[in-house]
């Protein structure tokens, strides 16, 4: 039986704070990184902001820490070791979490027809390390992330570019929805095209989300997304 030929088509989902919490994984595999790089433990809360993307969270902490930009090599080396050691920090960490209603929702979404994807600031692989702990990235089958772009309006249109490509069906901007839990998920969503659900389960509140102007603003994905959201 063919799916209902629903308005929003591709559900794009931001992955820190929307559906998962690390507990501070993704810090500790950074500073663990650089100790054993440089012998300094970096603090990138210091140095970033909520919602950048990962090359720009390592160049801009290497740049306060070091006083320097870093070298190709160097950095290509500083990607690699905080992979190597977020695999470690999110198997360990003892609050990582997944959100509210997202294991019920999920599965739930894909039986209804939508199609899923990500769209974030992690570096590809390191989406899908956190999302593996507990088995989430099964449902994703394309996605735009930080290593494709530090744009997260063009995050966004490679995610859409690539659920065109999976599925073999244009994907246009205003047959997608973004689900995330930041202003910048709603201003990178607003860029490109794309309609936003502001998710209040993590740093934003409700009011703040709306009036970074996303279109839903939700408490949680605990009861679903908005039904006006996906007619």
């Amino acid at each position: 039986m063919s799916p209902p030929d629903y308005r929003h088509l591709a559900l794009l989902f931001d992955i820190d704070g929307t559906l998962i919490i690390t507990g501070g994984a993704g810090a500790r595999s950074w500073r663990l990184a650089f100790d054993e790089l440089y012998g300094i433990p970096a603090d990138i809360g210091k140095f970033t902001d909520t919602g950048m993307t990962d090359p720009d969270v390592g160049r801009k902490t290497f740049e306060a820490v070091l006083g320097r930009r870093p070298e190709r090599h160097e950095f290509a080396r500083l990607l690699e070791r905080r992979l190597h050691y977020l695999r470690q920090t999110v198997n360990e960490s003892e609050h990582y979490r997944v959100l509210p209603g997202v294991e019920d929702l999920l599965p739930r979404l894909i039986d209804e027809g939508y199609l899923l994807g990500l769209i974030t600031g992690n570096l590809e692989a390191a989406a899908h390390i956190k999302l593996h702990r507990v088995g989430l990235n099964r449902f994703f089958s394309f996605g735009g992330y930080g290593s494709d772009s530090n744009d997260r309006a063009e995050v966004t249109r490679i995610a859409i570019r690539r659920g065109s490509l999976v599925y073999g069906e244009d994907l246009a901007p205003d047959r997608c929805l973004v689900i995330g839990d930041t202003p910048h998920d709603v201003a990178g969503a607003h860029a490109a095209g794309v309609a936003c659900v502001g998710v209040a389960s993590h740093n934003f509140n409700s009011t703040q989300l709306a009036e970074a102007k996303a279109d839903w603003v939700i408490e949680s994905l605990e009861h679903g997304l908005p039904d006006e959201a996906l007619e």
